[in-house]
């Protein structure tokens, strides 16, 4: 009734696949996915971005331990949310976490920004260590 697309059903025949079906019937179309991340290479250091809109600075964690970034953020219902008598809800509330490796950065120097529903995460790359080579004396 509330469907801004009225055949969203019927063109996807061709790229089917029926465990994502499952997997969007059980979690949801959003649960599963979290939220969308880029990350890139600038040379001397990494820059994550996510895309987190809706959410509040205070609502957003970042943790680090055993060389893994990981985000948390957490949406939570309101109580003027109960009160609404929604026909259609597509917004998704509860907790969503991604994580990321950061064996090949400098931990103690990530800083992070929120600005417009986008979290910058700043990481500079370790050091490349050289191995030291010496020359052994035969006995």
């Amino acid at each position: 009734m509330f469907e801004l697309i009225p055949f969203a059903g019927t063109r996807r025949m061709a790229n089917f696949d029926p465990f994502e079906e499952m997997e969007r019937d059980f979690f949801g179309s959003s649960a599963a996915m979290g939220f969308r991340t880029d990350v890139i290479d600038n040379g001397d250091s990494f820059q994550l971005e996510a895309e987190l809109p809706g959410f509040k600075k205070e609502d957003i964690s970042l943790d680090v331990e055993n060389d893994c970034l990981t985000i948390k953020a957490e949406r939570k219902v309101t109580e003027e949310d109960k009160k609404k008598n929604f026909i259609k809800r597509e917004r998704v509330y509860g907790s969503f976490s991604r994580s990321f490796d950061v064996s090949m950065v400098e931990v103690d120097q990530i800083e992070a920004s929120f600005e417009d529903g986008v979290l910058k995460i700043m990481m500079p790359k370790k050091a490349e260590v050289i191995p030291a080579s010496r020359k052994l004396e035969i006995k």
